[in-house]
């Protein structure tokens, strides 16, 4: 297992774009002057992935040396999804209990209640599972990058954001209910843009599309597209992120019971035809 400076908190990167993104380098770099960075993410693509752990992972751990900052890292690719990943590094690659986890930089945003399927939620959503201060961050893009390792996004402001967030979220002693904080930075902010905590909007953002095909028996996916609604709340992620231009902070919690209060809906159940 690695060596690590106890005096420095240490930080464990994953992300679902796969251990090859540029967004994943850009936060290993900014957090690196935040902490130690363990880097272990998913071997392959595996946006979409959610929390999700298929059986059909292998698990093999590759380690790999990629140069970040006109340095050089020591990595770890992982056959697996996000979230399987950080199980992995907390047993197996980290000399003990990180400080802090952070999955990201992610080509596109994460947004509304659909956030369950991200594998950067995901893999967050693990790491509070775990009991460790969770960040996942993400940047907004045209949908045609989602799948991309393009160089032509620009992650130095997502990157600052995660930086500055990682710290505030060490310092922190922590809040009832508050998990994992979904970060969103939008297109041309810049270290200046403010930001603002968020809910989730309940509005549908990922709009999931029909595959074209002529038999059920040949190949076809469902895609999906990027909608804006027509109505937003004004205190949602997606009005922060898309209408007011602002870094969205979303606070999410583990626990997906609804709030609601029991005996308000025990009583609706209860008078309903055939309840008692």
């Amino acid at each position: 297992m690695p060596v690590t400076d106890a005096a420095r908190p240490l930080i464990l990167l994953t992300n679902d774009d796969g251990i090859r993104s540029p967004g994943l380098w850009a936060a290993a770099e900014a957090l690196s002057a935040v902490g130690y960075v363990t880097v272990a993410a998913p071997r392959e693509q595996s946006t979409g992935t959610g929390r999700s752990m298929p059986i059909t992972s292998d698990g093999a751990i590759h380690e790999e040396q990629v140069t970040v900052g006109g340095k050089t890292w020591k990595v770890y690719a992982v056959g697996g999804t996000p979230a399987q990943a950080v199980q992995h590094a907390i047993f197996e690659l980290t000399p003990r209990k990180p400080d802090l986890i952070v999955a990201g930089i992610n080509y596109g945003e994460n947004l509304t209640t659909g956030i369950s399927i991200s594998g950067t939620v995901g893999a967050a959503l693990e790491g509070a599972a775990f009991g460790i201060p969770s960040l996942a961050v993400s940047q907004e893009t045209d949908s045609s990058y989602f799948l991309s390792y393009s160089d032509a996004i620009d992650f130095r402001v997502a990157a600052h954001f995660t930086a500055y967030f990682a710290r505030l979220w060490l310092a922190w002693d922590g809040m009832p209910d508050v998990d994992v904080l979904d970060i969103n930075v939008p297109l041309g902010a810049t270290p200046q843009t403010p930001w603002r905590i968020t809910r989730l909007s309940h509005r549908t953002y990922y709009v999931p599309i029909a595959p074209t095909r002529e038999r059920l028996d040949q190949p076809g996916r469902v895609s999906y597209q990027v909608r804006m609604p027509e109505t937003l709340e004004e205190d949602s992620d997606v009005h922060a992120l898309r209408i007011d231009r602002v870094v969205s902070v979303t606070p999410l919690s583990l626990d997906l019971t609804s709030r609601v209060d029991p005996q308000d809906l025990t009583l609706r159940l209860q008078r309903l035809p055939g309840g008692r």
